[in-house]
């Protein structure tokens, strides 16, 4: 039925007519955006740390039957590239800029004050779901973001980088690189929310997640049916923690006994079957970081199995809960006009080290990570008292056939699976395309397939130019010519450049780990002009990835003036898109400080009940001194509960009332608790508690150990609690933050007290004092600077 109204657009003269009365005037109405006849509705899934190698859809072991029918429903793009990292990619994906041009150099955690690297994207980079909400879409956004600067996540903002002043309507996720699978730290639009339900209540993040898109969906459908919809559904799934419900897990049980060797080899086979493979296409070789499966003790063996078969069961449950959500949309009879991307955001993660870790807080502290370790907890591995991740051998088999991982631009950390269905607009079913694209080309494919052009401006804001190209063209021609001829890549010093089939590396520290240290610059290594220098001289490498898709045959010595001019077109490049200085991801570039939305704060207060503080806004109390006060009063009869909180099970402290005792616990990394008591219950009344943190030693960065300490308690001034903690967690607690007056994520101490052991009594008021000095490790920082050398 047409639409009786008469309307006109902002800018326009009135159309209508004003008479002295209603009676002799005619009525006209401001218009609303809509979008050209026949849109599709755009979902964009975006898998997290999966490799090449993994999903079944691209011939790994992992099952994925709803992926799977995505790809026979629609087109696998087998060469796809990504940025090796998680927050620059999703930045490509949803502006279609390169990420160095978006200030995305890395995560947004490791920002540095450069443009390239500041990790604040500006306003002239337009995200499409800006374009898509201008043009009548509803637009959602659920799950990972990882795309606003860290240290502007705090309940205080500014709110102008985060997803819903970003063009989404709606948002329902996490800001942060990762979360707890079992205690996430939610996020719905602009404040934090604690989690619906609880793990013995069957919460799951991937649950929820799929629920609140679904009710997105639904919701809008009910109230205008024929309005289209851009979904962003970005699981945490497969980044650590690798957790999940034990059901998913077992089917798995004895799959991956064979090991990692043997996976590769299949997978290899599976994808030649599938016709993801070039020819001349040829398994990569071992890598040097990676132990032959043969070499391993039976220990080893079984517990690396049992991280694959968790791994795995973590795939396949979010491809049940990405199935929930397709078939929602079928439910809605709208599935056939939904142009579906599904992608990873790079290749598959080797933090776990060589032998995987039960925590991956481990890996950000430098902690030693044991089989000894892992094995104590084989069990349990997947479950809320994990945060696990695989050991590299399943990275390297996970990135088949290609070589290395996530965080290194060889292949297997920049070509990703990617799949591409849209049943009414793409006549090929279950084909494959080789044409080389890249995640900048995923906004100018939309906007072409919708029918609209990017925008001059947004919101007065004159926009950049969108760098990608579109890939329309292959959707139903198989043989359309390749447009996306150049692609530089860099991530933490790592370098490469393709060129028309051609391509340079530039590897940093080294091809691998091991070859890092042979060259003197080992993993975590700052790169100075010195290396670079070195780095430029003797380190590129050349690849002819025609012959040679998988980079098996290093052929700059056959080539050098080619390799020169990749080299050449390589500085080229990072002028163009902003990549420069080059910058390492050395573990003080994590701990850095960055400016504050609030200042740098000697003394914290903190808001009792209210909203959390993510971790990036949460004091820095490692290896200094500082002090918990607090003004409590007390009912008769007594009081419980948490009063601060910071981390979780995996890592952390907290100060709260247990059994009427004062109590301070600090997790060394879920691996120990240190837990210092009053020596008698509080009484009722109202009075001030105090704990006292005092180093007594400077921490052990390279065995993971952050300083000695005493810990004292005291109610008024008087002390009633005294503790010695041989070591602490010496630079990040796990990657959740701080509240008070409840545990708004997990409990410290799951022994003590289950979350959000809210405190029964009242806190007039809580601070946190870091007006004491902060202590170092003369020797350690001495050693540091003598390995950069």
């Amino acid at each position: 039925m047409a639409d009786p109204f008469v309307t006109y657009a902002a800018g326009e003269p009135f159309p209508g007519k004003i008479g002295r009365t209603a009676e002799t005037s005619t009525p006209a109405w401001p218009g609303r955006p809509q979008p050209p006849a026949g849109a599709p509705n755009v979902v964009m899934i975006v898998l997290d740390d999966v490799g090449y190698g993994q999903l079944s859809a691209f011939g790994g072991l992992c099952e994925t039957p709803n992926l799977d029918r995505l790809a026979a429903n629609g087109l696998r793009y087998s060469n796809f590239q990504t940025t090796a990292l998680c927050s620059p990619t999703r930045g490509c994906l949803l502006t279609g800029r390169n990420h160095h041009s978006l200030g995305l150099g890395a995560i947004t955690e490791l920002s540095m004050g450069y443009p390239g690297l500041n990790g604040t994207m500006g306003f002239e980079h337009g995200f499409i779901s800006e374009v898509l909400v201008e043009q009548g879409y509803n637009t959602f956004a659920v799950g990972k973001w990882h795309l606003t600067p860290s240290q502007e996540t705090t309940p205080a903002g500014p709110f102008n980088r985060w997803p819903i002043a970003r063009g989404f309507e709606g948002f329902y996720g996490f800001l942060g690189g990762d979360t707890d699978q079992f205690h996430p730290d939610l996020v719905h639009d602009n404040h934090y929310v604690p989690q619906p339900s609880t793990p013995a209540e069957g919460y799951h993040l991937n649950v929820d997640l799929a629920d609140r898109a679904i009710s997105y969906i639904a919701d809008a459908h009910s109230s205008a049916p024929d309005k289209p919809f851009f979904l962003w559904f970005a699981t945490g799934t497969g980044h650590a923690p690798h957790q999940v419900e034990s059901q998913w897990i077992e089917p798995y049980k004895g799959a991956f006994d064979s090991g990692w060797d043997e996976y590769r080899k299949i997978v290899f086979e599976r994808q030649r079957e599938l016709g993801l493979l070039a020819p001349g296409t040829e398994l990569s070789e071992r890598d040097p970081d990676v132990e032959p499966w043969d070499s391993l003790t039976e220990d080893a063996k079984r517990m690396y199995a049992r991280q694959m078969e968790v791994y795995a069961g973590f795939i396949t449950q979010t491809d049940f809960h990405i199935g929930r959500v397709l078939d929602a949309i079928e439910a809605t009879g709208e599935s056939e006009n939904t142009l579906v991307i599904a992608v990873s955001d790079n290749g598959a993660s080797a933090e776990g080290g060589e032998h995987g870790t039960r925590n991956e807080g481990m890996f950000f502290n430098l902690a030693p990570q044991t089989l000894e370790d892992n094995l104590e907890v084989i069990e349990e591995w997947g479950s809320e008292n994990t945060f696990n991740h695989y050991a590299w051998g399943w990275a390297w088999a996970g990135d088949t056939p290609f070589r290395r991982w996530k965080r290194e631009t060889y292949r297997g950390g920049i070509t990703d699976p990617c799949i591409i269905s849209w049943p009414a607009g793409i006549s090929a079913r279950g084909e494959v395309r080789h044409q080389y694209a890249h995640a900048i080309d995923m906004v100018p494919t939309l906007l072409e397939a919708i029918g609209i052009e990017a925008p001059e401006k947004i919101r007065g804001v004159l926009q950049s130019q969108v760098q990608g190209v579109s890939l329309l063209p292959t959707f139903d021609n198989a043989d359309a010519e390749d447009r996306h001829r150049t692609q530089y890549f860099e991530m933490f010093g790592h370098r490469s450049i393709y060129h028309e089939g051609w391509k340079a590396v530039c590897p940093y520290p080294g091809p691998s780990l091991a070859e890092g240290t042979e060259r003197g610059h080992p993993f975590g290594t700052f790169l100075t002009e010195a290396i670079l220098d070195k780095l430029e001289a003797e380190d590129w490498e050349l690849y002819d990835l025609v012959a040679d898709p998988s980079e098996c045959r290093n052929i700059a010595a056959e080539h050098p003036e080619r390799l020169a001019e990749l080299r050449a077109l390589w500085w080229e490049e990072a002028e163009k898109y902003n990549v420069l200085p080059l910058a390492s991801g050395d573990i003080g570039r994590l701990t850095a400080r960055r400016p504050a939305v609030g200042g740098a704060q000697k003394v914290v207060k903190l808001n009792p009940g209210g909203a959390p503080l993510p971790f990036t806004g949460a004091p820095r109390v490692y290896n200094r001194a500082h002090a918990v006060v607090a003004q409590l009063s007390i009912p008769e009869g007594g009081a419980e509960g948490v009063l601060i909180s910071h981390g979780n099970r995996h890592g952390g402290y907290a100060v709260f009332v247990a059994e009427g005792h004062l109590t301070y616990v600090h997790n060394y990394l879920g691996l120990r608790n240190f837990t210092v008591r009053s020596d008698q219950p509080l009484p009722s009344g109202e009075y001030e508690v105090r704990m006292e943190f005092k180093p007594t030693g400077g921490p052990n960065f390279f065995e993971g150990r952050g300083s000695p300490a005493e810990v004292r308690l005291f109610v008024d001034g008087e002390q009633v609690g005294f503790g010695e903690l041989p070591y602490t967690v010496p630079n990040l607690f796990a990657t959740t933050g701080v509240s008070c007056g409840y545990a708004a994520f997990d409990t410290i101490d799951p022994s003590a007290y289950e979350p959000p052991f809210a405190f029964t009594g009242t806190i007039r008021a809580l601070e946190v004092d870091l007006t004491g000095e902060a202590v170092t490790n003369p020797v350690a920082e001495i050693a540091a600077l003598l390995a950069e050398q």
